[in-house]
């Protein structure tokens, strides 16, 4: 699945269960931090000709007032209580002009350098440096406009710079983060996500909503996968809905996992399961390796359940090269073996090619055993070869 990526993206820490009264009293003072962040969160942002004011009018006419006068290109943004696990994000490109927050430049003009970056990059690009795992607690949405209409929404840590490019940016203040969703969500709705028009500013909507600490945000996402909708919104939606929703964001694709008629969204949704941090998830990647009725998504269930390796992953993998009645299902669980630890999927790889009964099948195991280059694979085929 392609996932635009927008601006400063943000980095998921795994949920856990199982927490005890100090924690949840914790989680809850890291709201309570988000919240109060939101409301004093002031942009770092430079080169713009800035003008501030509330939102009085409401968000939603806010937008449409500033795209219906803006001709030429600007920019209106503003900021909403962030999920309290989102993470530190910035520009790889520009760290060394981060300043005293640590945190890179983002030019707002130009998509350059608006990637990934959980943590500061050293030399050559390896990572390292300080991670701040808790994330800042506002998260800064921005919309360009031009010709008199919104065209790109970007979605930014409250600690990036934003470089902005001598242009007109609008701050608005005392939005919340249920009124932000009900804005975003109708330029979610109505791009033509088929024809590629208007797209690009859906995925930045989509992107920056999943990002809200406010539960409208999660049930928006969970309308954006709703009978009816595109199909690639639909995948789209779920893949956001696993990365960032935590145990709500997985009821809604146990849902569509077992509904949706799209094979193609079910594979999406196998996915958005391996990015969800709920323990649970693992137990219903299995079961749509098992049960689907899709050969196709039967496969993708079991590649991206051995990303998470341990023995249950391996077990249902297995379990499917043996059993599977479908020989390209098979040969996809062969595959998925290669995605595995080099010490649990080679000897699984050897086993393969030794004993299955489909020529097919361990055809493939061969193949795979050749490309891993493993010593152990080597010896195999030496033995092979001596007979």
């Amino acid at each position: 699945m392609s996932v635009a990526i927008t601006g400063c993206w943000p980095r998921r820490k795994p949920l856990h269960l199982g927490m005890t009264v100090a924690a949840v009293l914790a989680c809850c003072g890291l709201m309570a931090g988000a919240a109060r962040a939101q409301q004093s969160a002031e942009p770092r942002i430079v080169n713009a000709r800035m003008e501030k004011r509330a939102a009085t009018g409401g968000l939603a006419a806010e937008l449409r007032a500033f795209a219906a006068a803006q001709a030429e290109p600007g920019w209106i943004g503003y900021a909403v209580a962030a999920l309290p696990d989102h993470g530190e994000s910035c520009c790889w490109d520009s760290w060394d002009s981060g300043g005293p927050h640590g945190c890179g430049r983002c030019t707002l003009e130009s998509d350059k350098g608006s990637v990934v970056a959980g943590r500061r990059p050293g030399p050559k690009g390896e990572a390292g440096g300080t991670v701040h795992l808790e994330g800042s607690g506002a998260l800064i949405v921005m919309l360009r406009a031009v010709d008199h209409r919104i065209e790109k929404v970007r979605e930014f840590s409250e600690d990036c710079e934003i470089d902005a490019g001598g242009v007109r940016v609008v701050w608005l203040t005392g939005v919340t983060g249920a009124e932000s969703v009900v804005a975003l969500a109708p330029l979610v709705t109505g791009a033509d996500f088929e024809t590629h028009d208007g797209r690009k500013v859906a995925e930045g909507a989509l992107a920056a909503i999943a990002m809200h600490a406010d539960p409208a945000a999660e049930r928006a996402l969970a309308s954006f996968t709703e009978p009816g909708r595109a199909e690639k919104l639909r995948s789209q939606a779920a893949f956001w809905l696993g990365n960032s929703r935590g145990d709500a964001g997985l009821a809604v694709l146990e849902k569509l996992a077992k509904s949706d008629p799209s094979e193609h969204v079910r594979s999406q949704v196998s996915f958005a399961m391996s990015q969800n941090g709920s323990p649970r998830a693992i137990d219903d990647m299995i079961r749509m390796a098992h049960d689907d009725e899709s050969g196709h998504v039967r496969g993708q269930a079991m590649f991206w359940l051995a990303q998470k390796a341990g023995k249950k992953a391996e077990r249902a993998i297995t379990d499917a090269i043996e059993n599977d009645p479908d020989t390209a299902t098979k040969k996809a669980a062969v595959f998925a073996l290669t995605q595995m630890p080099a010490d649990e999927g080679v000897p699984l790889l050897i086993q393969v090619a030794k004993t299955n009964k489909n020529p097919a099948v361990r055809k493939q195991a061969f193949f795979w055993l050749g490309q891993s280059k493993d010593p152990r694979a080597l010896a195999f085929f030496e033995q092979v070869l001596s007979r």
